[in-house]
């Protein structure tokens, strides 16, 4: 095989989109084979049709099977906490407020059809302590993103966060109530009543912790998750599953999900604490850092999570479903 690889290797590489010639296992259906075959390297798939004759990769070449591998564009490596134009999800971000986290796809604005950036809310809007039109930085600022000069992106909208107690920026008591409260209690002093009333927070548990910003350019982001390459579609998440993502801090880490329909009290830090409720729990893939990182399903790369928490024993992500429905976008 090899014999065959060495006489069509300069072939293989003039075919438009081809950036790669190797020996791997063919995969069918998203599983691998035990079939030794070539595997041709693409920057991305794209149907027959919209190839040109010549630049078609046959299905066998000199008896040997062929496959064709998505691998997106392959670059020379740079940090990940670099500033990176056009922006791939993977790499450092974050808003100008905060310290940096991870650009984790791009997404599609069911409403105007925009390419957007999905990450937290903790990242892109300060644990609610934000608002639109908040510059977003690549590189986050505590890789070295400054503004104006490295601003990417603008903030659009987030998945507010309720906190425990109603810390968390612009969380806090529902103002009606607050004010028929301290009616109340004026009255109360004016008749010399001893009793007074408190308003109580009644702590909601959370879904997501999400939020998406708009590019100041839309040639200003790619698409291929650095690492993985393009996602495509979703998947529900189930015991067992492995998984993958690509962060800002620990690059690409693989796992498995070990727990689903989790309830979770989450530390903020000085925002408080938040309870999180239907998430998915995998042992530990993460760091500091990588917050906003995408979970894909290893075999098929469909979407599965958002990652969001996690110890240095568990990694925890909200159900990418729920992150589309409460944002009201699509993967593209």
């Amino acid at each position: 095989m090899r014999a065959v690889q060495a006489r069509v290797r300069a072939e293989l590489l003039r075919k438009a989109n081809v950036v790669g010639v190797g020996i791997g296992f063919k995969e069918k259906g998203g599983q691998r084979t035990e079939e030794l075959c070539l595997v041709v390297l693409v920057e991305k798939k794209l149907p027959k049709e919209e190839l040109a004759p010549e630049d078609l990769v046959p299905e066998v070449i000199q008896g040997v099977t062929t496959d064709v591998k998505e691998v997106g564009k392959i670059v020379a490596q740079q940090s990940r906490t670099d500033r990176w134009r056009p922006a791939p999800p993977g790499v450092s971000i974050g808003h100008w407020a905060i310290t940096a986290g991870t650009f984790g796809a791009v997404v599609r604005d069911r409403a105007s059809g925009s390419r957007l950036i999905l990450s937290n809310n903790h990242v892109l809007a300060n644990s609610n302590d934000a608002s639109p039109g908040d510059p977003i930085l690549q590189p986050g600022p505590a890789d070295g993103g400054h503004h104006p000069q490295d601003r990417l992106a603008e903030l659009l909208r987030f998945v507010r966060i309720s906190f425990e107690g109603g810390g968390g920026g612009n969380g806090g008591v529902c103002p009606t109530a607050l004010a028929v409260v301290r009616v109340a209690n004026r009255l109360a002093k004016l008749v010399g009543s001893k009793w007074r009333l408190q308003a109580v927070i009644a702590q909601q548990a959370n879904r997501v912790d999400a939020a998406v910003a708009l590019p100041i350019a839309d040639d200003a982001i790619s698409d291929a998750i650095l690492g993985l390459g393009e996602v495509h579609g979703t998947v529900a998440p189930s015991l067992g599953m492995q998984v993958t993502k690509s962060g800002r801090t620990t690059a690409v880490s693989t796992g498995t999900v070990d727990v689903i329909d989790a309830t979770v009290r989450v530390s903020y830090g000085a925002a408080g604490t938040a309870l999180f409720e239907g998430q998915i729990v995998t042992g530990n893939m993460s760091a500091p850092g990588d917050s906003g990182s995408l979970l894909v399903e290893s075999s098929s790369r469909r979407a599965v999570g958002l990652l969001f928490a996690g110890s240095d024993q568990s990694t925890i992500y909200n159900p990418i479903a729920d992150v589309l429905s409460a944002l009201d976008i699509e993967l593209p």
